[in-house]
C-alpha cells in the first residue's frame, strides 16, 4: 500500500512540474505586445506577393511569401514554416524556385525570410548552379505608410558554405505592384 501511496505522490508530483511551466507561459503580455497562444508564445507572419523594381526594365521578378514563426523568448524563432517563391521572368519565359521556410525574424516593419530551395521550373538553371536544398533569403520593408521594399540575397554556388539562416541582405528594391501584410511579435509603437 506504501509503495502506491508513493508512486501515485510522485506521478502528482511529477505532473505538478510538467503544468507549472505552461501555466507561466500563459501569463499576460506586456503592453503593446502581440500574443499568440499559451502553447505558443509570440506569433508573427508575413504574406503577400509583390513585383518589384529590377535594374533590368525588361524583365520582371516577384516574390510571393507565405511564413509564419513563433517565439517564447528573444528575437530568434523557436519555430517557422511555410514558403516562398522567387519568380524572375526573362525573355517571357518564367523561371521561379519554390523555398521552405526555415526561419522568419520580425522587427517593426522590417522581416526577414530564409528558405531552403524545393523545386524549380522545368531547365531553370538554379537545378545545375545551386542544386535543391541551397538556402536564400529575402529581406523587407513593410511600412505602415510609404512604399514596401525586399532584398534578395540569391543562392551559394554548389560545394559553398550555405547562406547563414534567418539572414539576408538589405531591402534595396522598391514594391512597384501588390504588396505584404506583416503581423509582427511586438506591436508596432507611434513614431515619436
Amino acid at each position: 500500500m506504501l509503495k502506491k501511496t508513493l508512486r501515485s505522490s510522485a506521478v502528482l508530483a511529477l505532473v505538478a512540474a510538467v503544468a507549472a511551466p505552461a501555466g507561466a507561459a500563459s501569463a499576460t503580455a506586456p503592453p503593446g505586445v502581440a500574443t499568440g497562444t499559451a502553447a505558443t508564445g509570440f506569433a508573427s507572419s508575413l504574406k503577400g506577393e509583390a513585383r518589384l523594381a529590377y535594374e533590368v526594365t525588361t524583365e520582371q521578378v516577384r516574390v510571393t511569401v507565405d511564413a509564419h514563426s513563433v517565439y517564447h523568448q528573444g528575437s530568434i524563432p523557436v519555430r517557422s514554416w511555410g514558403t516562398f517563391r522567387i519568380s524572375h521572368v526573362v525573355d517571357g519565359r518564367d523561371y521561379w524556385g519554390d523555398l521552405k521556410v526555415d526561419c522568419l525574424t520580425t522587427g517593426g516593419p522590417t522581416a526577414t525570410v530564409t528558405g531552403r530551395l524545393v523545386r524549380t521550373s522545368p531547365g531553370h538553371p538554379w537545378i545545375d548552379t545551386l542544386g535543391l536544398g541551397t538556402r536564400m533569403g529575402v529581406s523587407f520593408l513593410v511600412p505602415e505608410d510609404g512604399p514596401a521594399r525586399a532584398g534578395l540575397s540569391g543562392g551559394t554556388a554548389k560545394g559553398k558554405p550555405l547562406l547563414t539562416k534567418c539572414m539576408a541582405p538589405a531591402a534595396d528594391m522598391a514594391v512597384t505592384e501588390g504588396g505584404y501584410t506583416l503581423h509582427d511579435r511586438v506591436a508596432r509603437q507611434p513614431a515619436g
